[in-house]
């Protein structure tokens, strides 16, 4: 087995065992962090309200993750409902809803938080007042008086004091001294309604899931009017689209997908090295002269035509003495045999005798043997 496999391995076991440690060590806590998102299934998320919601309004709920004040510009007035859950609210965005709200629409703000404008405006202190573990939210409709809902996890007791006396009391709860903390109001405001709660754990999935605490909430929304209603979420809480969600809300597929990734890091790690690419052998290319004239000596030499060689021979032997010794060939006399004696230092005899198989050469009329022909090459060879 190959080295580098063998590491991949062990790496990958040792990978696989520090998972599974980390996932028996986990405690199995439940979480009860506040964080109101409509994606988190832990105790206070909004998980199953965000599932429910669309029904709860009669599949007149919109969401949307633009600041009121972006979702508001431009826009002609329309009535409807505005809602929204423990966001925080900036003060421009504020006042754009306040004028919807003076036009017609109704408000509904859940949070233990409420913008300044809205406090300022209408002289609202919030405070904490209940300091109780367990609160029993009521409301103050007689036909909703049995369905009062008890908080034993964690309440926020978050009250509203020296509320103006034209507001109007929709809910509350007592403290161990018996004293009134009005969480619910609602305030009349232009031709529209602004109604505060102050206590949104009424909405998260630990106390929904308890059987009959959804009347409670049941009753606090129906103080809206049964129209369209735009709800103003985080962007996080908008569902994402990436094609990776289901995977990473899943934790079995979460590890599983880190786990793939880190180990494709180690192979790309332990890979990053640059491997020799096999190189292709190529031949050079070869000089076909030599073949060529060794197939058309072949040719000539099956053919038995020593008179027309002796003629090409004697050819190419004069050009070649015109070109390098600079010797006309015209007449192959005995001047012509002077100089390429004294070009070459060749034997006079030699050379005569080569200028007579020449001249047999080119002649068409004379008588020419194989013996010839090979006296004639040698003796031109040994020339030049």
């Amino acid at each position: 087995m190959n080295k580098h496999f063998k590491i991949y391995g062990i790496l990958l076991v040792l990978v696989v065992v520090i998972l599974v440690l980390l996932e028996l060590g986990k405690s199995g806590a439940t979480d009860f962090r506040k964080n109101f998102d409509l994606k988190e299934k832990t105790a206070f998320g909004l998980y199953v309200f965000g599932g429910e919601a669309n029904s709860l309004f009669k599949n007149k709920l919109s969401k949307t993750e633009v600041s009121p004040y972006t979702y508001f510009s431009g826009k002609t007035f329309k009535p409807q409902n505005i809602l929204v859950i423990a966001k925080e609210i900036d003060q421009e965005s504020a006042k754009k809803i306040l004028e919807q709200v003076e036009q017609g629409a109704d408000f509904m703000l859940i949070s233990e938080n409420f913008p300044s404008v809205i406090s300022e405006q209408f002289g609202i202190a919030d405070d904490r007042f209940n300091f109780d573990s367990r609160q029993i939210l009521y409301l103050e409709n007689e036909n909703f008086a049995s369905d009062s809902l008890l908080l034993d996890k964690l309440p926020g007791g978050i009250g509203f004091y020296d509320v103006n006396e034209d507001f109007e009391i929709l809910g509350s709860t007592y403290n161990r001294q018996d004293e009134e903390n009005y969480n619910f109001v609602k305030i009349n405001y232009g031709k529209g309604h602004i109604y505060l709660h102050s206590e949104p754990l009424f909405l998260t999935n630990y106390y929904l899931l308890r059987k009959g605490s959804e009347k409670y909430l049941q009753d606090v929304f129906s103080y809206l009017p049964d129209r369209e209603t735009v709800w103003f979420v985080s962007n996080s809480e908008i569902s994402s689209s990436s094609p990776l969600r289901f995977i990473l809300s899943n934790p079995a597929l979460r590890y599983a997908w880190w786990l793939f990734l880190g180990g494709l890091l180690l192979f790309v790690i332990f890979n990053v090295k640059r491997k020799q690419r096999i190189v292709p052998i190529i031949e050079p290319l070869r000089n076909k002269s030599v073949e060529f004239v060794r197939s058309i000596g072949n040719l000539y030499l099956q053919e038995g035509d020593f008179h027309d060689m002796m003629s090409k021979k004697a050819q190419y032997f004069l050009n070649k003495v015109r070109m390098d010794l600079l010797i006309d060939t015209t007449a192959l006399d005995e001047n012509f045999a002077q100089k390429l004696h004294l070009k070459t230092g060749k034997p006079i005899e030699k050379i005569k005798e080569a200028i007579e198989l020449m001249e047999r050469a080119q002649n068409p009329y004379s008588s020419v043997m194989k013996e010839d022909l090979i006296r004639m090459n040698r003796l031109l060879d040994e020339i030049i």
